[in-house]
């Protein structure tokens, strides 16, 4: 079972196991419109197909002594049915085809977005945001292409080929030859320039995504850029992978260039038509014969000219299906736990020496202690000591490697994932806001907030004041990133964020480490309020928060040397000392 952090409700379960099969499940899931879309398409080439055999039709009757007005207007009538046939059934074609498309680009691209909802932090943390958004846009957009127009000129084509020669073999079963060998030699050059151009789209689409993750990294690191004038840096950077990308356009044109089934339709035709002359000459076939011969021959142009267009949408759909289906199976380290334990939390936490790293790499060696329910636990130590990476282990951002994490008695792997999560807010120095309004993005824990509400939580947040001297007030947009604020009100607002949610477990993460210190003593005061009712973990650099906690622990290289108060410390840890009077300085 593949392990996901979320899941939704009654989501369909598609075949993983190749990006054919992949495709496959997608397109089976709405079998009548396939099956609506062939049979349109074989009615559609029928029609158009029969209307050769009534010009034939027509010149044998006007080549002959006897003819009639009356038989003329009946060719003439059915050759007008056979045509609205044909528009009847080509709308329909192309109607169930369309609705198909949109279907399958619509499902994969919810079926991509859940999934990465489900990924762990390890696996984002991985990955690079450009190419991700390259997959979850064009690669989707590429497999609506495939099949609208792609699959639907393969089965077009596929039909042309099928029921013209079908009617071939009624005017006489000796004109089957021409287009029998011709159909063998096309398989063959199809399946060549298959062959060929398959890595190339390969290639096209993997390179796409290099680019546009390049772009996006420019884009969203400009002010690093430009603070170290490494523009034309980026410049040439970005100028050589869209070169690149150019260079698999230029081979996958001289690829198109040296197409072979044109040229063998040509000499195919050529001999056709001297087939059917002789045939004629030698009494075998009538000359409307003749003519209705040429003309179902004629209708194998489409199919050979039209496959160097619909075979390289169906590679290039391969291709971006492929690479959807790397990021699908890559397994992910946590599991929801939907069975899992999901009550409301009390609010104590237990490390039982645990060990974490990454990629091998150790972060925290055994640490163990515990905090009780109400506590606030300060977590000091240098730079890379592991402060962060503690807290995170409490709401599975990561899991330990070994030991365990309890909260109130359960480990954490025990809880349900969304009820553990629900009741435990982290607020972390880079604050990240989404490009929506204030009152939105304070809210975006508690979906049932009412404005009250969210006023409450800005009041003692300290964040009141500024939003409402803003021009739109609780209601302005703020830019991607929440760019358009400064950092302390960035702060405040994820402050507020989490009063609203009144979590039972707070995490601060040198949360206020950009608002100046009158403000700072104001929502102190508020901390302390709501830290009561609460278990609090506390990393920060200033001496007044630190103080105040109930108990602080130190680390030193990823181990915990010590805990204790502020003067027990001071007293006894030499280590605490040291950065006591770092902080201090």
């Amino acid at each position: 079972m593949t392990r996901r952090e979320f899941t939704l409700q009654g989501e369909y379960t598609y075949d993983r196991s190749g990006p054919v099969r992949w495709l496959l499940s997608h397109l089976l899931r709405y079998p009548a419109l396939p099956l609506a879309t062939i049979v349109a398409a074989v009615l559609n080439n029928a029609c158009y197909s029969y209307r050769q055999i009534l010009i034939g039709l027509g010149f044998d009757l006007l080549t002959s002594a006897d003819w009639s007005t009356t038989g003329l207007l009946g060719l003439a009538l059915g050759a007008v049915g056979v045509s609205a046939g044909q528009g009847v059934s080509g709308l329909l074609r192309n109607y169930s085809n369309e609705f198909l498309a949109q279907r399958v680009e619509r499902d994969a691209r919810d079926e991509l977005y859940v999934n990465l909802l489900g990924k762990s932090q390890t696996f984002h943390g991985q990955q690079r945001i450009g190419d991700i958004m390259a997959r979850a846009t064009n690669d989707v957009r590429m497999l609506y292409l495939m099949f609208s127009p792609g699959l639907m000129l393969i089965i077009d084509s596929l039909m042309a080929i099928v029921v013209p020669i079908a009617l071939i073999g009624q005017i006489h079963y000796r004109l089957l030859l021409t287009p029998s060998l011709f159909v063998v030699v096309l398989a063959i050059t199809v399946a060549d320039y298959n062959r060929r151009l398959k890595p190339v789209s390969i290639a096209r689409r993997e390179q796409f995504g290099t680019m546009n993750a390049g772009l996006a990294e420019a884009i969203a690191g400009i002010e690093v850029v430009k603070a170290n004038a490494r523009e034309r840096h980026e410049y040439l950077k970005f100028i050589r992978d869209a070169r690149l990308f150019r260079d698999h356009f230029v081979r996958q044109g001289e690829i198109q260039a040296r197409y072979l089934p044109l040229l063998a339709f040509g000499v195919a035709w050529a001999g056709a038509f001297f087939h059917a002359l002789f045939l004629w000459r030698s009494g075998t076939i009538s000359l409307g014969q003749v003519i209705a011969f040429m003309g179902l021959m004629g209708t194998l142009r489409f199919p050979t000219f039209i496959s160097i267009f619909s075979f390289n949408l169906v590679q290039l759909g391969v291709a971006s299906a492929e690479r959807i289906l790397e990021l699908l199976k890559t397994e992910t380290d946590l599991d929801e736990n939907k069975a899992g334990v999901a009550k409301e939390i009390q609010g104590e936490v237990i490390f039982e020496n645990v060990s974490f790293g990454y990629d091998g790499v150790p972060v925290l060696k055994n640490i163990s202690f515990t905090a009780r329910p109400g506590e606030t636990i300060a977590i000091v130590g240098q730079t890379g000591s592991g402060k962060t990476t503690l807290t995170r282990l409490i709401d599975r951002i990561f899991d330990a490697d070994r030991g365990r994490v309890l909260v109130d008695g359960i480990s954490v792997r025990d809880w349900s994932l969304k009820s553990l999560r629900s009741q435990i807010s982290a607020i972390e120095q880079d604050v990240f806001l989404f490009s929506r309004s204030l009152a939105e993005n304070i809210a975006f824990g508690r979906a049932d907030a009412s404005e009250k509400d969210i006023e409450q939580a800005a009041h003692e947040a300290q964040a009141h004041g500024f939003i409402t001297g803003l021009a739109d007030s609780y209601g302005t947009k703020v830019g991607e990133r929440g760019v358009t604020l400064s950092g302390g009100e960035r702060q405040r607002i994820a402050i507020a964020r989490a009063f609203l949610t009144n979590p039972r477990i707070l995490i601060l993460d040198d949360s206020t480490s950009a608002i100046d210190s009158a403000t700072e003593d104001q929502i102190q005061r508020a901390m302390r309020r709501i830290s009561s009712q609460r278990t609090t973990f506390l990393i920060t650099h200033r001496i007044s928060q630190i103080r105040w906690a109930d108990r602080i622990l130190v680390l030193r290289r990823g181990e915990l040397v010590d805990q204790g108060t502020h003067d027990q410390l001071l007293e006894r840890s030499e280590d605490y000392r040291r950065i006591f009077a770092k902080y201090d300085a």
